[in-house]
């Protein structure tokens, strides 16, 4: 198994952080959990490493994140330890309290806003005009870590403009869960890497005004997520998006906005779980 050529890394890496515990708890980002090696040896660390303190983030199993979807690409984040985040945020879908945390992408008005809540304690633009290498978010809030991954995304004249999405990832209770934002390409083989695995993800179903839903389809079967919440929808059927998945996904239609998960109950096969007001 593939998987099983990382193990030689994990104890040389293992090995070097106790070597250099002060650098471990001081210097260094964050800890991915989600991606299988976070940075290069000799500073790669790794998930099941918690020597860092900052980060408390390493999950009980039965710990749960509620997810509610609010409406277009805004879902509110709620995390055992009661820290509160919105995908997406514009500011006209009012989630039910004000969050910690907001992110925000650039493609169009409805996914961010340039006046939020003052509450808001941490604003996170998916965009950074000043940066030819797009926005880098690494911040810690509680027991939630949030970093992104940049793409590009597709301007008003068709050319593609770089870096001005990113997905967004949320990493807490030991949940790897992902927002594609307002994706307009497939993804290369580095954002793959740099995404890791997500066991849930956010994902559009417009089949058309972010990717079609062929384009889109292959990226949600690449992911491998567990749990595939769909956003977004404008226009198409949801039924046009499940068409392009086979008898190795299922599909749930909810009647409730909200839905709790945890590592013990992630679904055993990929589902498509489709909230109230999709």
């Amino acid at each position: 198994m593939p998987h099983l050529l990382l193990i030689p890394l994990i104890v040389v890496a293992v090995y070097l952080l106790a070597l250099r515990p002060s650098l471990a708890q001081s210097e260094t980002p964050p800890v991915s959990q989600c991606q299988m090696i976070a940075r290069a040896l000799p500073s790669v660390t790794f998930a099941s490493f918690s020597a860092d303190p900052v980060l408390k983030v390493q999950a009980k199993v039965d710990e749960e994140v509620r997810i509610t979807y609010i409406g277009h690409s805004t879902f509110f984040i709620e995390t055992p330890a009661g820290v509160r985040i919105a995908t997406d945020y514009n500011g006209w879908y009012a989630p039910p309290a004000v969050p910690d945390v907001v992110t925000m992408n650039k493609a169009h008005s409805s996914h961010y806003t340039l006046n939020p809540d003052p509450g808001i304690n941490h604003v996170l633009h998916g965009w950074d005009e000043a940066s030819e290498n797009g926005a880098d978010h690494d911040i810690v809030v509680g027991d939630a870590y949030i970093r992104n991954v940049p793409t590009d995304i597709r301007g008003w004249g068709g050319a593609m403009e770089p870096n001005g999405n990113s997905i967004f990832i949320f990493e807490v209770a030991g949940l790897c869960i992902g927002h594609l934002g307002h994706l307009h390409h497939e993804l290369t083989e580095k954002q793959y890497a740099e995404i890791g695995r997500l066991d849930v993800l956010m994902v559009p179903v417009d089949g058309g005004l972010t990717m079609g839903a062929e384009s889109m389809s292959r990226v949600v079967q690449r992911l491998r997520s567990a749990l595939i919440l769909p956003m977004h929808r404008r226009g198409p059927p949801i039924s046009r998006f499940l068409s392009m998945f086979g008898s190795g996904f299922d599909a749930v239609t909810d009647d409730d906005a909200s839905v709790t998960v945890s590592i013990r109950s992630l679904p055993k096969r990929p589902t498509i779980h489709i909230l109230s007001g999709v």
